[in-house]
C-alpha cells in the first residue's frame, strides 16, 4: 500500500511510503523475533505482525497512534536514549539504523497505512505501462519490455542494443535446449532476413525433444532426484522411468497445473492411469535412511517432513521448515499449519522399514522379462554357491546333526560381529556386509584358503544377485491408507514426542478467505485434473488448519495449490523461469517469498507474468516464448564500468543475461562440439568416465564404479548415474539432490578448470573435435575459423586468429619434440582415432581445441 505524504515544515516534498517494501521489512528484521508469529518467544504478549497488535491500546498506552508519532509507544521506544526502554534492546544483534527510525516516524505521521505482505495477496493483473520515449517504445516487442523499459525510464537508464544475431542464436539455443547451435543452423538463421526469423527459431527449439531434456534438469533438482537412496549404504533405486515421465511431460507441454496434480496425487485421480501413478513418484524421490539400527518410525516421519517442506518450497515459496518445531518467527505460519500439511502426507503405507535394496514399497512393477530372467539366474547361482558353503561348513564348524552353524563350539569362538553376522545367518541369507567382514578374518587372521575362496565366490554371487535385483525396474510411487492415520503436533519435531494437539489435513490458515484476483482467469474446468477442491464451505476453499471439518487429501491439496485461492504458485513458478533465463529471479530469494524475502525488482512484471501464465492455461512453453522473444532478453550483455557501478547485478535489466553455463551443460556442449553426443532418450542411467576410487572411498569399499562402454559414454548429462552421497565428479556447482533445490549456487574458482581442462570427457571431446577440424577445411586459418565458430557461434577477429595460430605453432613444436606425449593426448578416451592422423599434429590441434572449449566466451551464455 503506497501513500503520498507531506512532511511538516516543507523540508520534504510529497513522497511515497510503501508499507510492504519499506516498513514491513524493518519490522520483520528488527521486531518479529520477539513480537512476531512465534508465541513461544513473544515478549509482552505483543504482536507487531498483525494490525490488531500494531494499533493496540492497553492501559492507556497505544503502540501506534496513526498520525501521532509522539503518542505512539513504538516510536518512543525505538527513539529512547534509555537502556532499559529502548527497542530493540542494546543486546539484540539487529539494531535499527537512524534512517530506519526516521522512516518509521514518517510512516506513523502519514497515518500508518497498513498492508498485507505482497506475496500473500492474490496477484492482480496490472495494466501494461506506456513507454514515453518514442524511440524506446518502438523497441517494445511484448508487455515484458513495457514493464522493464518504463522502469528504466524512471531510473534514467537506457537499455542495451540488441545482441548480434550469432550471439542471440547461441544464447537462445543453449537456453531452450541445453545444446549449442550447429554451423548449419547458424548459416540458416543468418541467411533468413525475414522479420520473424528469430521467432521461428524459438518455435523450432520449443518443439525440439531436446527442450524437455534441458528443462527436466531443473525439475530434477527441485524433485531431489537421484539413482540411489543416500546415507551410508546408499542402495540403488530405479526411479528413471519417473525421470523419463518428466521429460515427456515437458516436451508434450503438459499444463503446469496438471503437471502439479499428477506428481502430487496422480495415484488418487479417478481411474488413474499407469502414467499418472508413475507421476506420483515425485514425492518418493526423497532420501531414505535404511541403515542398520535405524528406527523405522523415525525414518518414516523424516520422510513426511521432507514432503511437506518440498511442497511448500516448490509451490508456495515458503520456508516451512521453521514451523516444524515452533511457530514461524517471521511468516504467519503456525506449527499447527505445518502439521496440517504433514497430515496430508502422513496417509501413505510407507513404514520407514528397510526391506532390502533401494526400492521401498509402495512400488509399481515395470520390469521386463529380461530383467526377471536375470534375477532368476542370479538367484539360482547364489543358491548353488550357498549349498557348497553349507557342505563345507559342516566340517568347518562341527556340531550335532540338525544343529545350525551358530551351535558349533568353533563358531562361538568367532570374534567381534562375526558370530552374529556370519555364524547365526544361514548361507543363503548372508548379506554383503557380513561377508566382507568375514573374508579378511578367514583369509589372514585365521587363514583357511579354501574357505576364503568360497567366501569370495559367495560375495560375487550375492553382488550379482543384488545387482540384478536392483536393476529390476520397480518405481516407488505414492498410495493412500484406507484407514486414516492420526496426526499430532510433535514437540520440536521429535517423532517420539507427540503432543495432545490433534490436527487434520488442511491448507495453511494464512490463506483462509483468499479469493480469485481481479483479472485472473480461473483454472480450466471439465477434467479431473483441473476440478476445484470439493468442500462443504464453498467451491474451491479447502479447510484451514484451524478448521474442525474433514481432512483434505493430497489430491485436494494439489488442486488447491494451482487454484486462484493460492496467491503464490504462479508467482514462484514464473520467478524460477525468469531465474533460469536471467540468472536471478525477479524475486532474488527464489526459495523464500515470505516476509524475509527480497522484494521483487519488478513487482508489476512479476504479477503480469503470473496472471499471464494462468490465463494461458499454465502453458510453460508459452511463458518461455514470451520471455525469450522480448527485447529485454535480446539485449546485448556487454557491460560498461558505468553500468556496472549503477547496477552490478543487472536487477534493472538494462542489459542482456550473461552467466556461466552449469557444469552439466558444459559437458553436453563439449560432446556436441566434438560430434560425440549420442542423443538416445530415456532408459536406465549411464556411467561415463570417473576417477577410480571415488565410490569405494565414500562407501568403505562396498560400492565399485564400473564405467560403461561405447555409446553410453556420450549420452546427455541428464542420464548420468547420480549416487546421492557422492554425485558425478564432472558436475560442479550442481544441486546435491539430497533436498529440494530451487536455486543452485554459482561460484567462480580455478578448481573448475581442473574439470574442463583435465576430465577425460573434455579431453576426449577436444581430441575428437580436432579430428573433425582436420577434415572440415583446408589450411590452418580455415580450420581455426571452423573450430572457433563451432564453440562460440562466431568467427574469430583478426587479432584472435593471429594469437591462436601462433599458439598452434608452439604446440606443434612441443609435441614434435615429445612423440610419446603427443600420442598419449591424441589417444585419450575410447572413441576411435584415425591412424592416418599424425600424432603430433593431432595432439597440437587437440590442445588448441581444448583451449577453445575453455574460453570464457565458450563457458558463458553471452
Amino acid at each position: 500500500m503506497a501513500l503520498a505524504l507531506a512532511v511538516v515544515g516543507g523540508a520534504r516534498a510529497a513522497e511515497t511510503i510503501d508499507f510492504n517494501r519499506q516498513i514491513l521489512p524493518i519490522l520483520s528484521d528488527a521486531c518479529f523475533h520477539c513480537h512476531g508469529p512465534d508465541a513461544a518467544t513473544r515478549e509482552a504478549k505483543l504482536r507487531l505482525d498483525q494490525r490488531d497488535g500494531i494499533f493496540r491500546t492497553r492501559e492507556g498506552v497505544t503502540v501506534v497512534a496513526p498520525g501521532k508519532p509522539d503518542a505512539s509507544e513504538l516510536i518512543l521506544r525505538i527513539s529512547s536514549p534509555h537502556e532499559d526502554e529502548v527497542m530493540p534492546p542494546r543486546k539484540a544483534s539487529r539494531q535499527l539504523k537512524p534512517a530506519e527510525i526516521e522512516l518509521l516516524k514518517r510512516w506513523v505521521a502519514a497515518g500508518a497505512p497498513w498492508g498485507t505482505h505482497w506475496a500473500f495477496t492474490p496477484p492482480q493483473r496490472p495494466a501494461v505501462p506506456a513507454v514515453g520515449d518514442p524511440a524506446l517504445a518502438r523497441r517494445v516487442r511484448n508487455p515484458v519490455d513495457a514493464f522493464v523499459f518504463a522502469r528504466l525510464e524512471r531510473e534514467k537508464l537506457a537499455p542495451s542494443p540488441e545482441a548480434g544475431r550469432e550471439t542471440l542464436l547461441r544464447r537462445v539455443t543453449l537456453e531452450l535446449t541445453g545444446l549449442p547451435p550447429t554451423p548449419a543452423e547458424l548459416d540458416a538463421f543468418l541467411a533468413d532476413r525475414a522479420p520473424d526469423a528469430y521467432e521461428r527459431v524459438v518455435d523450432r527449439l520449443l518443439a525440439s525433444p531436446r527442450y524437455g531434456e534441458r528443462w527436466a534438469w531443473d525439475w530434477l533438482d527441485v524433485a531431489r532426484y537421484a539413482d540411489t537412496n543416500g546415507f551410508q549404504g546408499d542402495p540403488e533405486r530405479t526411479m528413471w522411468p519417473w525421470r523419463d515421465w518428466v521429460v515427456n511431460a515437458i516436451n508434450a507441454n503438459m499444463p503446469y497445473d496438471q503437471f502439479t496434480i499428477e506428481q502430487l496425487a496422480g495415484d488418487l485421480l479417478p481411474e488413474a492411469t499407469t502414467e499418472q501413478k508413475l507421476a506420483s513418484g515425485f514425492h518418493r524421490n526423497n532420501m531414505f535412511n535404511g541403515e542398520g539400527g535405524r528406527i523405522p518410525e523415525e525414518t518414516r516421519v523424516e520422510n513426511v517432513f521432507d514432503r511437506v517442506e518440498t511442497t511448500a518450497t516448490v509451490w508456495l515459496g515458503l520456508t516451512f521448515t521453521c514451523a516444524r518445531c515452533h511457530d514461524h518467527k517471521y511468516d504467519p505460519v503456525s506449527q499447527r499449519d505445518y502439521y496440517a500439511l504433514y497430515d496430508i502426507f502422513n496417509q501413505m503405507s510407507e513404514t520407514g522399514r528397510n526391506q532390502g535394496g533401494g526400492q521401498v514399497p509402495p512400488v509399481m512393477d515395470l520390469s521386463t522379462p529380461a530383467e526377471q530372467n536375470r534375477v532368476k539366474a542370479a538367484n539360482a547361482k547364489l543358491e548353488a554357491v550357498a549349498k557348497r558353503v553349507e557342505a563345507f561348513e559342516v566340517k568347518k564348524f562341527p556340531r550335532a546333526e540338525g544343529q545350525a552353524v551358530a551351535d558349533s563350539p568353533e563358531a562361538i569362538k568367532l570374534p567381534g560381529n562375526l558370530y552374529a553376522t556370519h555364524a547365526k545367518v544361514e548361507p543363503r541369507r548372508r548379506n554383503i556386509n557380513g561377508l566382507l567382514e568375514a573374508l579378511p578374518h578367514f583369509k589372514s587372521t585365521e587363514p583357511d584358503p579354501e574357505y576364503a575362496r568360497l567366501i569370495e565366490e559367495h560375495i560375487a554371487a550375492v553382488r550379482e544377485r543384488d545387482n540384478a535385483t536392483a536393476r529390476i525396474t520397480r518405481v516407488m510411487i505414492m498410495d493412500e491408507l484406507k484407514e486414516p492415520r492420526e496426526t499430532f503436533v510433535l514437540n520440536r519435531g521429535n517423532y517420539e514426542s507427540k503432543t495432545d494437539q490433534k490436527v487434520v489435513g488442511a491448507v495453511p490458515s494464512l490463506f483462509r478467505g483468499a479469493r480469485t484476483a481481479g483479472g485472473v482467469p480461473s483454472p480450466r474446468t471439465g477434467d479431473s485434473a483441473h476440478a476445484k477442491v470439493s468442500s462443504p464451505r464453498g467451491e474451491g476453499t479447502p479447510p484451514t488448519s484451524d478448521s474442525a471439518e474433514a481432512r483434505i487429501n493430497r489430491l485436494d491439496l494439489a488442486r488447491w495449490l494451482v487454484s486462484p485461492e493460492n496467491p503464490l504458485a504462479a508467482r514462484v513458478t514464473v520467478n524460477r523461469a525468469w531465474q533460469a533465463f536471467f540468472g536471478t529471479g525477479l524475486v532474488k530469494t527464489a526459495e523464500d517469498f515470505g516476509v524475509q524475502s527480497e522484494p521483487p525488482s519488478h513487482p508489476e512484471l512479476l504479477d503480469w507474468l503470473a496472471t499471464e501464465l494462468v490465463a494461458r492455461g499454465w502453458d510453460m512453453k508459452a511463458l518461455h516464448r514470451v520471455i525469450v522473444t522480448s527485447a529485454t532478453y535480446r539485449q546485448d550483455s556487454r557491460l560498461t564500468a558505468a553500468r556496472f557501478e549503477r547496477d552490478p547485478e543487472n536487477r534493472l535489466l538494462a542489459r542482456g543475461p550473461r552467466h556461466r553455463m552449469p557444469s552439466w551443460m558444459l559437458r553436453d556442449q563439449a560432446l556436441s562440439a566434438a560430434g560425440l553426443l549420442v542423443e538416445q532418450r530415456g532408459g536406465p542411467a549411464v556411467k561415463p568416465y570417473q576417477p577410480d576410487g571415488i565410490w569405494e572411498e565414500a562407501t568403505f569399499g562396498k560400492k565399485t564404479y564400473r564405467q560403461d562402454q561405447g555409446a553410453a559414454l556420450y549420452r546427455r548429462s541428464l542420464y548420468v548415474f547420480w549416487r546421492r552421497i557422492v554425485g558425478p565428479t564432472t558436475f560442479f556447482d550442481a544441486g546435491a539432490r539430497q533436498v529440494c533445490t530451487v536455486k543452485v549456487g554459482r561460484t567462480n574458482t580455478p578448481l573448475h578448470a581442473l574439470v574442463t581442462l583435465n576430465d577425460p570427457a573434455f579431453v576426449e571431446a577436444a581430441r575428437v573435435m580436432a579430428q573433425g577440424v582436420s577434415v572440415a577445411a583446408e589450411g590452418d586459418p580455415a580450420k581455426l575459423d571452423y573450430a572457433f565458430r563451432v564453440v562460440t557461434a562466431r568467427f574469430p577477429t583478426a587479432q584472435e586468429r593471429d594469437i591462436l595460430l601462433a599458439r598452434l605453432a608452439v604446440l606443434r613444436r612441443q609435441f614434435a619434440a615429445d612423440p610419446a606425449a603427443a600420442l598419449q593426448l591424441a589417444s585419450t578416451g575410447e572413441a576411435a582415432r584415425p591412424e592416418s592422423l599424425d600424432p603430433a599434429e593431432h595432439a597440437a590441434w587437440t590442445a588448441l581445441c581444448s583451449l577453445l572449449l575453455n574460453l570464457d566466451e565458450t563457458l558463458t551464455r553471452e
